[in-house]
């Protein structure tokens, strides 16, 4: 196993979860990415294995948002989330500021889809879809 690998269990380990393999395959092989995506011209960030749990602790982003890992943004106040409370996982959209999950903007059902659609579409500013009851 490479160091990048030992640093994907040691982050699953912390979260409590097991990544989708298209975030871990992106995670040893791009590591992550901070660029204006065109023709969307939206700016996409994915965070690097290393900066996940400081990123998450800085947040408090488990404790607002329980089964959220948030792998990267807009450059912003928009934070691009993983929903582990759902199998799969889908890509949700968080404010900053939000209080709970209530706010999340639904993006993609997985990390391959969001970058394949993303130059396209961009970021999906639809409002939240309000749960079940």
């Amino acid at each position: 196993m490479s160091s990048n690998d030992d640093k994907i269990v040691q982050a699953e380990r912390h979260f409590g979860v097991r990544f989708p393999a298209d975030y871990r395959h992106f995670l040893a092989t791009e590591g992550s990415m901070s660029q204006f995506i065109l023709p969307a011209d939206d700016f996409l960030m994915i965070n690097a294995i290393t900066e996940l749990i400081e990123v998450n602790e800085a947040g408090e982003f488990q404790k607002r948002f329980p089964g959220s890992v948030v792998i990267g943004g807009d450059g912003s106040r928009e934070m691009l989330t993983y929903d582990f409370r759902q199998t799969p996982p889908p890509l949700v959209l968080l404010d900053v500021s939000a209080q709970d999950w209530s706010s999340a903007i639904h993006q993609a059902m997985s990390l391959s889809a969001l970058l394949e659609q993303f130059p396209e579409t961009g970021w999906n500013w639809d409002e939240p879809e309000s749960s079940p009851s």
